[in-house]
């Protein structure tokens, strides 16, 4: 079993982009509107924890943001990250976003994301109200929070456990979903055409799971004030504000 950052660079990073299937500028562009429609605009500062492939760094920066910067732990994906952010006013710090702190001073960002269920990959649910401290204490008074997860609360059974992902003639991806009493252990099978055979590639890892009204409660009890809770793309979206 692998941790999420053993898992990417083992295997997912090099194939996320193929598995996402759509090009950078239209997921960027879907993230844009997504944080538009949650009230977030430009300023200074704003922050993208877990960047991944950097859709919503490119999306803050196109918001008009002076400077952006896109935590990860992925090496491959924040590549991926450089080779298309183009003239954008995107930093990219290569660290857990646990360390926030040590790149974002006190109350000087205006917007922090953690989206595309990066929040899942804390190691441990008493993490999450630990992350939660370190945004609020990097957020301008009024600063936003937008984060985004998928609710693993609700156990599937039998084949319901198996979820098509992705497949073209060349590749096929599936996730197999195992589920305990705090975690749900992923497993991603990516079998990749090779002339007449097929190659098998697999890994696992942990995610953890999250009732929207446990996360929800840890963002009030931090100090927060949720104002906004929707679904996209079968994603729970939140945002809070810092009061």
């Amino acid at each position: 079993m692998s941790n999420a950052t053993e898992h990417y660079e083992q295997l997912l990073a090099e194939h996320y982009s193929w598995m996402i299937g759509a090009s950078t500028a239209f997921k960027a562009a879907e993230q844009r509107e997504i944080l538009t429609r949650l009230g977030v605009a430009g300023g200074e500062l704003a922050v993208d924890l877990g960047a991944g492939l950097g859709y919503q760094s490119m999306a803050l920066a196109d918001l008009g943001f002076k400077r952006v910067l896109a935590l990860d732990t992925s090496a491959k994906l924040l590549q991926e990250l450089q080779s298309h952010r183009g003239v954008r006013p995107i930093e990219i710090v290569h660290d857990d976003m646990m360390h926030i702190s040590g790149h974002v001073g006190r109350e000087t960002a205006e917007a922090v994301v953690c989206m595309g269920d990066s929040l899942p990959h804390l190691s441990a649910h008493e993490l999450v109200p630990q992350l939660f401290t370190e945004v609020f204490r990097a957020l301008r008074p009024t600063g936003k929070f937008v984060l985004s997860f998928r609710d693993l609360s609700t156990e599937l059974h039998g084949v319901d456990r198996f979820i098509p992902v992705r497949s073209t003639a060349t590749k096929i991806m599936t996730c197999f979903l195992e589920f305990g009493p705090d975690t749900v252990m992923v497993h991603d099978l990516i079998q990749v055409r090779d002339g007449e055979s097929w190659n098998l590639l697999k890994s696992c890892y942990p995610k953890l799971r999250l009732p929207i009204d446990e996360v929800r409660r840890s963002l009030e009890t931090v100090g927060f004030e949720v104002y906004a809770q929707e679904v996209v793309r079968g994603m729970t979206v939140l945002a809070a504000r810092r009061n």
